[in-house]
């Protein structure tokens, strides 16, 4: 079954939530890692030609316990621990996907994933088109990417915008565990190469899912929360710090409509359009550098397409424009939050003096 709707604020989830009671749909309350892991032990059991491989992911249960149980389930041949060797794990994953396997590649961060950039940009990205359509390549490259606190700036790195600037790769960056366990179930069944974005200060994150299988389509993206004065656009952990900034835009008579993107190649511009030819304003918050961002394409596409729309400009937050540092102070002036998005939301509502 495919399931369209998600969780993003607490009148969205009574809405979903009675939606599903409708239908006679049981919930549970889950983890996020639990959902990835239940994602990949379903199709596992679906497909014996689905593997899992990365560092740590067997023996150790991986390195932040997502695949927790599954070598006891699925054993050596399916949970394959690999050498910290990131460009040779992923060229046998790539080559096992040209052959008819479907591999998962845990990297223990996207900021080692550096190292496989050739497999994935050179090999896994363009075998299609240097096949004339006869070589798929259906793997799914996954793990957390951006900062997770004091980590320094070779661990804190959000890759999104660099990812979907290859054609041929599909990227998907998750916000909670129902669209982590149904995009990722998507992800491993689509027949070209999936970049699936995760984040560490969320696995234990918890929300509800069903208990029965779904679905949820790539290139679809979540309005979290409704609004008619301004569509605020985020994805990955920045969700978090969009919501609470329209909860805070409500106590000044704001209302902020949320889109969670979920899906950063292919986009969908038709719900953010939409959503902006309703409030006639935008704010973008993403954790990427300002240069050539996801946040760049957006505003490039909606001044092109929707000007006409437009009651302000179009705004945006992003990380600082330089290397993550390991001071507490320089972390938090290098992230976006609460008060900058709160604060330019009113500068395009016109209230700031």
């Amino acid at each position: 079954m495919i399931i369209y709707p998600t969780y993003g604020n607490f009148a969205l989830l009574k809405t979903t939530v009675k939606l599903f009671i409708e239908r006679d749909i049981i919930m549970k309350e889950v983890a996020f890692r639990e959902a990835l892991r239940e994602a990949m032990q379903e199709e596992m059991r679906r497909d014996r030609n689905i593997v899992l491989m990365g560092e740590e992911v067997a023996e150790y249960n991986g390195a932040y316990k997502v695949s927790q149980g599954m070598l006891d389930e699925f054993g050596p041949d399916r949970i394959i621990d690999t050498p910290i060797t990131e460009l040779g794990f992923a060229a046998v994953a790539v080559g096992a996907a040209q052959n008819g396997m479907r591999p998962i590649v845990e990297f223990m961060t996207w900021n080692f994933a550096n190292l496989a950039l050739d497999q994935i940009l050179n090999t896994a990205s363009k075998m299609l088109a240097m096949s004339g359509g006869q070589v798929t390549c259906p793997i799914v490259f996954r793990g957390p990417n951006g900062s997770a606190g004091q980590l320094g700036a070779q661990h804190s790195t959000a890759y999104e915008a660099m990812y979907a600037n290859i054609p041929g790769l599909k990227v998907v960056s998750v916000s909670n565990p129902y669209d982590a366990k149904g995009l990722l179930k998507s992800a491993i069944r689509d027949e070209n190469p999936v970049v699936f974005m995760e984040s560490e200060v969320m696995y234990g994150d918890k929300g509800m899912i069903p208990e029965e299988e779904y679905l949820i389509p790539i290139g679809v993206a979540n309005v979290a929360r409704e609004g008619s004065d301004v569509t605020i656009v985020s994805f990955n952990k920045m969700m978090k710090v969009a919501l609470e900034s329209a909860d805070e835009l409500a106590k000044d008579g704001i209302s902020a409509e949320v889109i969670d993107l979920r899906t950063i190649r292919p986009l969908d511009w038709k719900t953010i359009f939409e959503s902006v030819r309703k409030t006639n304003r935008l704010v973008i918050v993403e954790e990427q550098w300002p240069f050539a961002s996801v946040s760049s394409e957006i505003a490039y596409r909606i001044q092109k397409e929707g000007f006409d729309y437009l009651d302000a400009p179009v705004r945006r937050i992003t990380a600082a424009d330089a290397p993550m540092h390991y001071a507490p102070n320089l972390v938090k002036a290098y992230l976006p939050s609460v008060e900058r998005t709160v604060n330019l939301v009113k500068e395009v509502m016109y209230m700031q003096k």
